[in-house]
């Protein structure tokens, strides 16, 4: 290799037809592997049609990692477009400056209040919003709130989006877009409240003028975004640097397949992202639906049980004859009837192209990597289809067998070894859980626990004592019987429904 992207070789160049920023006019806060093989992707595409002054600003939630290798390599990197047939590598170069906001925690204020910057993007991950599990309200026990609620430089995703318009406002600052690109339902509305509710927090009128900013010269629209994006692997570095002929210490590779639905409701100008395939429509709800839950509802029940039946990739889950069973089922019978699909969207077509997804074993995206942090995701992913199957009279038996198998691999029974790849995922609420699965005599206790009294997927699951059984019984299966004989008791109730009857199915 020859040197760093950027500096030297083949590689240190973007492709033919790809302008270099002139100036930034997006903040981008989650400067991660999907940021960086989605937006900027759409964002270089923006760039080709015109218009070079919509380079982006990425910020680091608190890793230097990628951080340190675009500041190395003139802030490039490469995109590996990664499937069966070959690999397409691009060089996106859109970026025109990158920190790590908890190093410089007012530079990022500064930034949300620079009026250069026109629209502000997020992916810090359903995690990164601050909100309480049992409401999905901003958490305001959060030490970390409760600390950016009385000043100083703000250290929380939603503190610092709220005293960077508090001091745009001050300034009379120009209009902004804030966009969030994270699995949230409604997650500009979403993120919108968080804001103000923070706002509306501070004592005495400090955050009235924000609020009034808010009102007139602010837009939250929501959006979906869809896209595969598996961790970077030292294989993927090695494969890259052989292509380009330079090293590249931060490259990202993703699927074929990509979407960006977002709602064209912008407070000021924006970047013409439809020129990358972006769509702008008013059914972002419908689109957020359909992908929230047959793409990663059925992606998390893949990865616990891929991961409890050793397998290290999606990949190779999917390739088992009884998870692809449970994964079809699940999508027809409990995910699909909760969806009202978008205009225009072949309902068969986009399902054939998820098990074309979920099988493409050139991307090696790992069972650990989904299974990661899903007492956040499966909070946005199942309640809804769950709530909707017992009010039809029928037990979710699918969704059930996914909140057992996740206990299982982040909480396991006592005696009970989910193997390496479930230890392997990382959860905030981990030790928690380990403790009450450690104070447990049996599935049916750890899931009254973790269901009824930790509300850890909202209040009204809560109240479904059906269901709570449904995943105690589910977890007992798993650990004394073995994943396998769980999956195949949960298919066969689905194809012979069960009714229940009574307020709290």
């Amino acid at each position: 290799m020859t040197g760093p992207i950027g500096r030297l070789g083949a590689g240190s160049a973007p492709q033919p037809g790809h302008p270099v920023p002139s100036a930034a006019g997006v903040l981008h806060l989650g400067l991660g592997n999907f940021h960086r093989a989605h937006q900027a992707v759409y964002t270089a595409a923006a760039l080709r049609a015109g218009g070079d002054d919509w380079g982006i600003v990425g910020v680091a939630s608190r890793s230097r990692t990628v951080v340190d290798a675009m500041q190395a390599q003139d802030l490039r990197y490469t995109v590996a477009e990664i499937s069966p047939s070959g690999t397409a590598i691009t060089v996106p170069a859109v970026h025109t400056d990158v920190f790590v906001a908890a190093a410089d925690p007012d530079r990022v204020v500064a930034g949300l209040a620079d009026d250069r910057i026109r629209v502000v993007t997020l992916t810090v991950t359903e995690h990164g919003y601050s909100t309480a599990p049992s409401t999905g309200l901003l958490d305001l026990a959060d030490p970390l709130i409760a600390a950016d609620l009385r000043g100083g430089a703000p250290r929380t995703t939603i503190g610092q989006l709220a005293r960077g318009l508090q001091r745009r406002a001050s300034g009379n600052g120009a209009p902004v877009t804030i966009l969030s690109c994270d699995n949230l339902s409604e997650n500009g509305a979403r993120t919108e409240a968080l804001v103000r509710t923070f706002l509306g927090e501070l004592p005495g009128s400090e955050g009235a003028e924000a609020l009034a900013y808010l009102d007139s010269a602010v837009a939250f629209p929501s959006s979906m975004v869809d896209r595969i994006v598996p961790a970077t692997t030292a294989q993927l570095r090695d494969l890259v640097s052989a292509r380009l002929g330079v090293r590249d210490e931060s490259p990202v590779s993703a699927e074929p397949f990509t979407m960006w639905a977002i709602e064209d409701r912008f407070a000021a100008a924006r970047p013409a992202w439809e020129a990358g395939g972006a769509v702008f429509t008013d059914e972002v709800g419908a689109y957020e639906q359909m992908k929230v839950r047959l793409l990663n509802g059925t992606h998390s029940l893949i990865a616990y049980l891929g991961a409890l039946r050793g397998a290290a990739t999606i990949s190779e889950a999917i390739a088992m004859p009884d998870v692809e069973s449970a994964a079809r089922s699940i999508l027809h019978h409990e995910y699909e009837p909760s969806v009202r699909f978008p205009a225009g969207v072949d309902v068969d077509t986009y399902e054939a192209q998820l098990f074309e997804r979920w099988a493409n074993h050139a991307l090696g995206h790992r069972t650990a990597q989904v299974g990661t942090d899903g007492s956040v995701k499966l909070r946005q992913r199942i309640p809804e289809p769950a709530l909707r199957s017992l009010d039809s009279g029928s037990t979710p038996h699918l969704i059930a067998l996914t909140v057992a198998a996740y206990l299982s691999c982040i909480a396991p029974m006592p005696g009970f070894d989910p193997g390496p790849h479930a230890r392997a995922m990382v959860d905030p609420a981990r030790e928690e859980l380990a403790r009450l699965a450690d104070a447990s005599t049996d599935g049916a206790q750890l899931a009254h626990r973790v269901i009824a009294g930790l509300h850890l997927f909202g209040q009204e699951l809560a109240e479904r004592p059906t269901f709570i059984a449904r995943v105690g019984e589910l977890i007992d299966t798993i650990a004394r019987h073995g994943v396998d004989a769980a999956i195949q008791d949960s298919v066969a109730a689905t194809a012979r429904p069960t009714t229940t009857t009574g307020a709290h199915r």
